[in-house]
């Protein structure tokens, strides 16, 4: 059995029908959306996800990349190659499945391989093991990472062992200008870089373009880190960004120095808990050294997971005279629009083809508060 291939020819088709079903898809809401054009972002139609992972399978002496039919976890697909990742990605997978093949040590009980790249050139790789790992095997995955000039980290249980560093720095320009983002292994960050540049200058754009200024201060709940954050904070006086994972916090605290950004404080809270802190229904520990008071937000910008807003995060969100709302699940975009449309006018819809060839949408919304 074989992986279907993409068939880059037909990108602009299989767009197109995307477009469409989520035009048809927001005309459920009648005359809050009609009348407002679909603005679409393409990708590009090969080497676009910067990052990619793959079982390996082995079967005798031979061991492959792999990939399973949904369902079906025994009957692996043989990779070759990749085409949906980015050149670098597919410039080592051969390379470094030989090394990997020709040493028991490092090829003995593998059992996954993610590997993350930015547009800068650089990887870095996990090998994953069902085996503790030695000083052997520290020898020569330092050797292959020499050799390959990438980034390795091994796990195991209880073990992670970084060859190299433990990341990558990846560049994104946004409107002329290069921002410097520090990205890890297994922390959230878009995988179409391409994409990405785009759905930022949307926002950065939007926010210029509409924002009632008269109330200078930006929210940004699930920040990760400091995707949106970095770019928009100079369209601001202040910026509170909320992210509950701590390795994403860390990594926007590094984003921030490395753009030199200074008027933005990040907190590690969930939306939920941010939303009881500004309504002053709870005191966090987190909070202690931030003067909310001394913040006058105008704008908020939200990012949720595929679930979207609770009930209590939307009804703090409608209390802002300014929305930008990413989603990557338009059930749930649409479930919320339904509660907003109540206090809100839609003024910009875009989609954002983050993942081509998939059924998965990437949407945006700009909301301005009715009378504002």
């Amino acid at each position: 059995m074989a992986l279907e291939p993409i068939e880059p020819q037909q990108y602009q088709t299989l767009l197109d029908a995307k477009s469409e079903q989520i035009r048809s898809r927001f005309d459920e809401l009648g005359s809050f959306s009609s009348g407002l054009e679909l603005e679409v972002f393409s990708s590009k139609p090969e080497n676009y996800r910067m990052r990619a992972e793959f079982r390996m399978w082995h079967e005798g002496d031979d061991l492959f990349y792999a990939m399973f039919p949904p369902g079906n976890k025994y009957q692996p697909i043989r990779i070759e190659s990749f085409p949906q990742a980015s050149e670098r990605i597919n410039d080592l997978m051969i390379p470094l499945l030989v090394g990997i093949k020709t040493s028991p040590v490092l090829s003995k009980k593998l059992f996954q391989i993610d590997f993350l790249s930015s547009q800068r050139g650089e990887v870095l790789v996990s090998l994953l093991y069902h085996k503790q790992l030695e000083d052997d095997w520290l020898v020569l995955a330092e050797a292959l990472r020499i050799e390959l000039g990438i980034n390795i980290i091994g796990r195991a249980r209880k073990q992670k062992h970084v060859l190299g560093i433990g990341y990558i720095m990846e560049t994104l320009e946004v409107r002329g200008r290069k921002y410097h983002y520090q990205q890890i292994e297994n922390a959230f960050t878009q995988p179409n870089a391409g994409v990405n540049e785009q759905m930022i200058s949307w926002a950065c754009e939007n926010v210029e373009r509409f924002g009632p200024m008269d109330k200078p201060d930006l929210l940004e709940l699930y920040c990760g880190n400091g995707n949106f954050t970095v770019p928009l904070a100079a369209q601001f006086r202040k910026v509170m960004a909320t992210e509950i994972a701590k390795s994403s916090v860390n990594s926007a605290h590094v984003n921030l120095i490395e753009n030199g950004i200074d008027n933005v404080t990040i907190v590690r809270l969930s939306s939920e808990e941010m939303t009881q802190a500004l309504a002053g229904v709870r005191a966090f520990r987190r909070l202690a050294d931030v003067d909310l008071s001394s913040f006058n937000f105008g704008t908020i910008l939200v990012d949720p997971p595929r679930a979207g807003l609770d009930q209590e995060t939307l009804a703090l969100v409608q209390q802002f005279d300014q929305v930008v709302y990413i989603s990557c699940n338009p059930d749930t975009l649409l479930e919320n629009l339904q509660e907003l449309k109540q206090t809100h006018v839609l003024k910009r819809l875009a989609l954002f083809d983050q993942f081509p060839y998939t059924h998965h949408t990437e949407c945006g919304v700009v909301l301005h508060k009715r009378n504002s």
